[in-house]
């Protein structure tokens, strides 16, 4: 698959979900981003936003199968990964795979979940694979784990690690729609839910052909050290308790990439690592200063890490 076809794929889905969804064109390619970069999401925002529907949408846009899984305190590990169970007829153990077993797994409210369960993601979100009882399972591709949570409400929840979130690709918040968007969705819902409609735009092979495509962008000397600067600029802060991690360094360089090639180019810009850095890197700073505003503060805090480090004026892509 060559670029332009990246970028007519994304627009496909990117149409197919916007007949569910309205007016958020800009949280739906960051949704597409991750996608293709085999990454994962995290929703965050206040309920009735359209968190699960939009991560919905996205599945039902694609040709494959999809769990969802509704955390709460007393789910279980095996809920989550499966169990081997003891077949009476048979007489011998068979395995009974979980939701996990899917191409995108729906984890809605994942806060809600004790931390013994959030940590039953954590090999199968980074290595692709779930270890039960000693056998590890490989998940088929693609991969993609959509986890919703409400910030607001946090009585009975358990905010989720750093070692979790830094799994996650990017963070991404809805928001509110306007009056327009408002007067539209109610239009739309009236007589019946467009989600029910909704059918596959693109294959499994496209897709897959899509993630193993968009690593030929190519990412010049002079920015993979503009976005190593950031990194350890966010390390040195005097506000950052906790700076990005490798793994967050090599997120925004997948991220910049896919940016690009949705624009038909085979080569990054430094505007494709700026307008990728606060999805991708907020979520992964702590702050000394704890508070309700922590995603405000860490993308305050992005925003002058990004002007304060010189960018490079001409890109060398030999």
């Amino acid at each position: 698959m060559d670029l332009t076809s990246i970028a007519t794929l994304a627009s496909r889905i990117q149409h197919n979900v916007g007949k569910v969804i309205v007016g958020k064109e800009d949280v739906v390619e960051l949704m597409l981003i991750a996608l293709i970069a085999s990454g994962h999401v995290l929703l965050e925002d206040v309920p009735g936003t359209g968190k699960t529907q939009l991560a919905k949408a996205l599945a039902r846009s694609l040709d494959g199968t999809m769990k969802r899984i509704q955390f709460t305190p007393d789910l279980l590990p095996s809920d989550v990964s499966g169990i081997n169970y003891f077949n009476q007829k048979l007489g011998e153990f068979e395995f009974r795979p979980g939701p996990l077993f899917a191409h995108i797994v729906l984890a809605d409210e994942i806060n809600r979940a004790t931390p013994r369960t959030q940590s039953s993601l954590l090999e199968c979100m980074e290595e692709r694979q779930v270890s039960i009882d000693g056998e590890t399972r490989r998940l088929e591709s693609p991969f993609l784990v959509i986890a919703t949570q409400n910030p607001v409400e946090n009585q009975g929840t358990f905010p989720l690690p750093e070692a979790q979130l830094d799994r996650f690709l990017m963070k991404i918040s809805m928001g509110y729609p306007t009056s327009a968007e408002q007067l539209e969705i109610l239009n739309m819902y009236r007589q019946h839910d467009p989600l029910d409609q909704l059918l596959p735009v693109v294959s499994r092979a496209e897709l897959l052909d899509a993630q193993q495509s968009y690593t030929q962008v190519r990412v010049s000397d002079d920015l993979l050290r503009y976005i190593v600067q950031l990194a350890e600029a966010t390390r040195t802060h005097p506000e950052a308790a906790l700076g990005v991690s490798p793994r967050g360094v090599r997120a925004l360089m997948k991220s910049a990439q896919v940016h690009a090639s949705l624009r038909g180019r085979d080569y990054v810009l430094p505007d494709d690592i700026k307008g990728m850095v606060k999805p991708v890197w907020a979520h992964r700073l702590l702050l000394r200063t704890r508070s309700r505003q922590q995603d405000q503060q860490a993308q305050a805090l992005l925003d002058k890490i990004l002007a304060a480090t010189a960018v490079p004026t001409e890109v060398k892509l030999g």
